[in-house]
């Protein structure tokens, strides 16, 4: 049993379902334990990919890391940074979708910082090598061509000039909406209409959903009081996005079944 199941339980000892099951799988990747009800309903808005790590998780918490240990200089913040995602890999356990997403992380971080879009695909490029070598059977994982798909939708029409931050968010999201939603439509014959604003509404809460429930499992595992100013930041921040999920998927003609 991997670590993040040890600190999973604690999670469970401060907040109630749905919010607890969001925010561990969220943080750690642990399988979401709630309703039915509202496992439809976030596949309805197209949010059920906010509780699988992906490299979602990976390139926010290098933007934290590097954001942290800017004053370090750069190359020593990239190695802080490049340490801290094997740690979370291994502290998560390394399972298949985990490493893959970490693996594309750590190169993707590499281009971003130098800046050089060629760069990135070069190492979605070398990503697929290694895979192929490495773990071949996750070739046909509809996990890792979703994962291909969004950023390879951010690379070509995601990027923006633009200082608005809504309008910069609403591009990433329907960028990595335009490749992932074939694909989707494919493998599952469903087509989520109201997943590019569903996204944009619940993106700005992740970061902090991320430092803070990371606050919380780790304070509230060595004293229950000093996880509880944490946990009641992650609670406001999950019942927002509860009331989303359950909002938006009340709406009419959202969702497409084939």
């Amino acid at each position: 049993m991997s670590s993040s199941y040890f600190f999973s339980s604690v999670i469970n000892n401060y907040l109630s379902e749905p919010q607890a099951s969001l925010l561990n799988g969220i943080i750690f990747g642990v399988n979401l334990k709630t309703t039915k009800i509202f496992y439809e309903q976030l596949k309805i808005v197209g949010l059920l990919h906010i509780v699988v790590l992906s490299g979602m998780n990976i390139t926010i918490l290098a933007a934290i890391i590097g954001s942290i240990t800017s004053f370090f200089g750069k190359q020593i913040s990239i190695l802080i940074t490049i340490l801290t995602i094997i740690l979370f890999i291994l502290f998560v356990g390394p399972q298949a979708p985990i490493v893959r997403a970490g693996f594309m992380g750590l190169l993707t971080l590499v281009a971003i910082l130098t800046g050089r879009k060629n760069l990135v695909l070069y190492s979605l490029f070398l990503s697929v090598i290694f895979i192929a070598i490495v773990f071949p059977r996750w070739l046909t994982s509809i996990s890792l061509l979703l994962s291909y798909g969004a950023t390879l939708g951010i690379i070509f029409f995601g990027q923006t000039s633009s200082k608005n931050q809504l309008w910069r968010e609403l591009k990433v999201s329907l960028a990595a909406q335009l490749f992932t939603t074939p694909i989707i439509f494919i493998y599952f014959k469903q087509i989520s209409l109201i997943a590019p604003l569903s996204n944009l509404l619940v993106a700005p809460v992740i970061p902090p959903l991320m430092i803070f429930g990371f606050l919380t499992a780790i304070l509230g595992k060595i004293n229950y009081f000093l996880g509880l100013i944490p946990s009641y930041v992650c609670y406001g921040l999950l019942t927002y996005m509860v009331w989303v999920v359950e909002t938006l998927s009340k709406l009419p003609f959202v969702f497409l079944q084939f």
